[in-house]
């Protein structure tokens, strides 16, 4: 895919904005929806048992915190704080399903962090084990976590296929010393080719790879020679994330050298250079930062404008209902999003005394639930259907919406957008900046925060 980006071009639109795993995003929701409000949710749920669910654990212990890192993670040596841990997502767990009922059907399961392969075996298998016994895990669900290669091992990965698990994601970022220094990860090429070649051998359905671009010490060639090693791998996906340097939300990232750091057009080219080689290795760019063989589910998805978005990523399985467990989890159910407490020692608080971790969340109304959809349809399928609706409204996006749909006819002027008969698509070009377009759409956006809470759009 060919387009030509110019500096200028990139300057004027390249601003701070959300990456739109929900709509409205986690900023703006209501520190007054509680325990009770999600309680009234999870009884919704329960009336409704042909719902699938997706669920998300989160597991926040990691060996070494890394400068870079934008997780909600944790360091510690007590010996015994995983399975406190464990003891309290179980307890999270029962007080969950007390309410919906045992046994509900789960089509998708994720372990984030942190570092889920931060676990010993036998915690993994309690792990895994307190959702399959209380949840239909589905035969064709997919089972997937986050691992840091460098406390990986191939003996670790037949363990984890071995017990269920059937997508595994390497974290990698760059494979240059220099910029592993400069964030704090040093991580040899060595281990984790063992690692991921461990994995194959394994046999899990899908080994994704995860980079980040706009690191300190990044240069054009020395990505150029991470790229070619990620797809001589040949990764089944790989993710490309943008560094987000936001110190006022991880302190951490304060040890990071920001006067090494690409900015502007210089990172922009970065990604460029990532999409030209996953695009001659035979990927297709899926959406903002992710990229999978031609073959995959994914991109077959995204071709028959079926692929779906939410906080695990983009999926082929969009579940109506999405359970988090552990501390800050993010799920949504019945129309309300809700996230569990972020710190280790509030969250374990709220569960020793019998409540549901709740410190936020968020009721979609009418006109939520239709800037979500036109939202989701333009990050995922790179079109607006404007006969899209919901059933609160009898009448089309095109209507309800157009006064956004006005605000964002200027686009169109830039080669971002075209504005069909029936449709608005995103265009080639426009992929870039299809983060820009949406918040035309979003209907709480600040744009004046003097320290914004998101990456940059490009």
């Amino acid at each position: 895919m060919t387009v030509h980006v110019t500096r200028e071009l990139l300057a004027r639109h390249d601003v701070p904005g959300p990456r739109y795993t929900s709509y409205p995003t986690v900023p703006v929701w209501s520190r007054d929806f509680d325990e009770s409000d999600y309680r009234d949710a999870l009884r919704e749920l329960a009336g409704r048992p042909q719902d699938e669910l997706s669920i998300y654990l989160h597991l926040p212990f990691c060996a070494k915190h890394c400068h870079y890192c934008g997780c909600n993670a944790v360091m510690t040596r007590e010996k015994n704080a995983v399975d406190a841990y464990l003891d309290r997502v179980e307890r999270e767990i029962d007080a969950v399903v007390d309410i919906i009922g045992r046994g509900r059907r789960t089509v998708q399961i994720h372990w984030g962090g942190g570092t889920p392969n931060y676990l010993k075996p036998h915690q993994v298998e309690r792990a895994l084990g307190l959702l399959r016994d209380r949840f239909d895990v589905a035969p064709d669900a997919e089972v997937s976590l986050e691992i840091d290669p460098r406390i990986g091992s191939p003996e670790q990965a037949r363990h984890l296929q071995s017990v269920g698990f059937n997508r595994i994601s390497l974290g990698v970022q760059d494979f240059e010393p220099d910029v592993q220094k400069a964030i704090g990860r040093l991580q040899s090429r060595e281990r984790t080719l063992r690692v991921y070649h461990g994995c194959r051998e394994a046999g899990f359905e899908g080994v994704n790879v995860d980079l980040v671009y706009g690191l300190p010490g990044q240069t054009r060639d020395s990505f150029a020679d991470t790229l070619r090693e990620v797809v001589a791998l040949a990764p089944d996906r790989a993710a490309c994330f943008s560094y987000a340097h936001v110190p006022w939300v991880r302190p951490d990232q304060g040890k990071v050298d920001t006067t090494r750091m690409p900015e502007g057009y210089e990172k922009f080219e970065l990604f460029r250079l990532a999409i030209d080689v996953f695009d001659r290795a035979g990927y297709d760019w899926i959406g903002i930062d992710h990229f999978a063989k031609r073959g995959d589910e994914l991109a077959v998805a995204r071709r028959e404008r079926r692929l779906h978005r939410n906080f695990m990523g983009y999926t082929t399985r969009p579940a109506p209902q999405m359970l988090a467990f552990g501390m800050s989890g993010i799920g949504e159910v019945c129309g309300r999003f809700v996230q569990n407490d972020s710190g280790l020692e509030s969250w374990s608080a709220s569960i020793d005394a019998g409540r549901l971790p709740v410190v936020r969340g968020h009721v979609l109304t009418g006109d939520d639930r239709l800037r979500r959809l036109t939202i989701l349809n333009l990050m995922c399928n790179n079109e607006l259907p404007y006969a899209l609706t919901v059933p609160e409204f009898g009448a089309p996006a095109n209507e309800l919406l157009a006064g956004s749909l006005e605000s964002i006819k200027p686009y169109a002027d830039e080669g971002f957008v075209a504005f069909a008969e029936d449709r608005l698509l995103i265009t080639d070009l426009g992929r870039h900046f299809v983060r820009n377009v949406c918040m035309e759409l979003d209907a709480y956006l600040d744009h004046d925060s003097s320290k914004p809470l998101f990456s940059r759009t490009v």
